[in-house]
């Protein structure tokens, strides 16, 4: 009989899905499942969907969660609610807040995590980078702050220098390759030992050879195909603008890099102009204006 001493439940959108990891449906959540094993067997639910928002997160996947009753709980989300026409914070904030303090009151460790900041991935003119990377800092200052309020186990991989390796990525930059679920799932075990959890870290070399380029393109279009039609129509219009706003911007505005509200909430009237907030960061891995990654020992992306 299989005991299921530890459950972990995975939350998400497609990169907890496992996409861009060659073995179908395993990803960084069945790779930390097998890490956890050390201390016998684990009962895995991956409820993570492509495409999924913070609003998913919230009322789909967590009512499906909390009767699992789970000991764990993974959440990486975010990507998603950036690529959308309308961006609210606010919303956003109280969807995670509900998902966050509803596993942490059932007696679940959630494992939380910040995004990799897009201006270090995505080879692309500052004006198209500025508006994507402005929105993954809200949600990371977000999420950072409803990790503190909550005693999440907190993953900073906004922040992590290995996260910045090309070959942690697929060739849309959207997902992690093999290499780059392993270093997730690593991550994540290393933190739940820190818990106490018994675990078996895993390695962080593919088990097999990278696919050839041809092949990762094909895997890309063929699941993206759907994803890319409805942004479309949904996130270019609204990007359009922001675009436009941004080439409109002084020179100098330092908006993407402003330090997040103490409190974790952004103080954002609306999602078509996220404002930036006052100062710099002076404790996160980024470039600031005319800085480049190798400037600050960041692999190039």
């Amino acid at each position: 009989m299989i005991r299921d001493d530890i459950r972990l439940v995975a939350l998400g959108d497609s990169v907890t899905a496992g996409m861009g990891d060659p073995v179908p449906g395993r990803g960084w959540a069945g790779l930390l499942a097998e890490a956890l094993g050390a201390g016998g067997p684990v009962a895995l639910t991956n409820l993570a969907v492509r495409g999924a928002c913070s609003a998913d997160l919230a009322s789909e996947q967590l009512p499906r969660a909390l009767p699992l009753r789970p000991s764990v709980t993974t959440i990486l989300i975010g990507v998603n609610d950036t690529l959308r026409g309308r961006f609210v914070p606010t919303a956003i904030a109280r969807d995670l807040e509900q998902a966050i303090a509803g596993l942490t009151g059932a007696g679940s460790i959630v494992v939380t995590a910040t995004l990799p900041d897009p201006g270090l991935l995505l080879r692309v003119p500052d004006a198209f980078r500025r508006p994507l990377a402005r929105r993954v800092h809200l949600i990371n200052g977000i999420v950072t702050g409803l990790a503190g309020r909550h005693d999440t186990v907190h993953l900073d991989l906004a922040r992590h220098p290995a996260l910045y390796d090309p070959r942690m990525w697929s060739m849309d930059r959207l997902h992690p390759s093999e290499r780059g679920h392993r270093l997730l799932a690593r991550l994540a075990a290393e933190r739940l030992r820190l818990r106490g959890l018994p675990v078996r870290l895993p390695g962080l070399e593919p088990g097999a050879p990278e696919p050839p380029a041809w092949r990762s393109a094909l895997r890309v279009t063929a699941g993206g195909a759907a994803w890319l039609t409805r942004r479309c129509f949904d996130f270019l219009p609204a990007f359009a603008v922001l675009v436009v706003k941004e080439l409109w911007r002084p020179q100098g505005v330092d908006g993407e890099f402003a330090a997040p509200h103490p409190s974790g909430q952004p103080a954002v009237a609306d999602g078509w102009d996220e404002r930036p907030y006052e100062g710099r960061h002076r404790d996160r891995i980024v470039p600031a204006p005319g800085e480049r990654g190798h400037q600050l020992r960041l692999p190039r992306p």
